[in-house]
């Protein structure tokens, strides 16, 4: 049976660095990673519906799992935003599909981000959970850059079970995300 690279590593190496950095002493108390949700807000699409559609058709590509358009919750005239008119789209991965997005998200998409000098550390929540953000969805191979109508960028969050952000950080850090090197 096939098992991602990622979680492979996990299992064989990640669990025991982060094992002997933090002493634990229960399995259960390691962190892991439970889920990557993926956000698109497209602002385009209160005038044009067709930008929506197109999004939730790119973000269905990079991530492999149907994407679903998000609606909005309240109207805002000065926006011209009405209430339930589609103005995103998001796709929540978990298990296998999880680590295969984040393995071609580290090796593949963020190589191809121009001037990338590392991933900044200043994205963590408190509670053990990181968010970032990719500024062109282009970056993912997955995007046929002839069929690209309108950049747009996404969001990336990171859901672990780690208890605070040094677990979280040095979680991610050992599954391969490039941070920016603290001096």
């Amino acid at each position: 049976m096939y098992t991602p690279r990622l979680k492979e590593k996990y299992n064989n190496q990640v669990i025991q660095a982060l094992r002997e950095k933090h002493q634990y002493k229960n399995v259960m108390e390691i962190p892991r990673l439970t889920k990557i949700c993926l956000n698109q807000g497209v602002g385009a699409g209160v005038s044009d519906k067709k930008m929506v559609d197109q999004a939730v058709k790119e973000m269905t590509l990079i991530a492999g799992q149907k994407a679903v358009p998000t609606i909005s919750r309240k109207a805002v005239s000065n926006f011209k935003l009405r209430e339930n008119m589609p103005i995103g789209c998001k796709v929540t991965l978990r298990g296998d599909q999880m680590y295969e997005f984040l393995d071609r998200f580290i090796s593949v998409a963020l190589p191809r981000v121009r001037d990338f000098q590392g991933i900044s550390d200043k994205g963590f929540d408190g509670r053990g959970n990181y968010t970032m953000g990719v500024t062109e969805q282009i970056v993912f191979a997955e995007i046929d850059l002839d069929k690209v109508t309108r950049i747009n960028g996404m969001d990336i969050t990171f859901v672990t079970t780690a208890e605070n952000d040094l677990e979280c950080l040095s979680l991610l850090k050992e599954l391969g995300l490039p941070f920016k090197n603290q001096n």
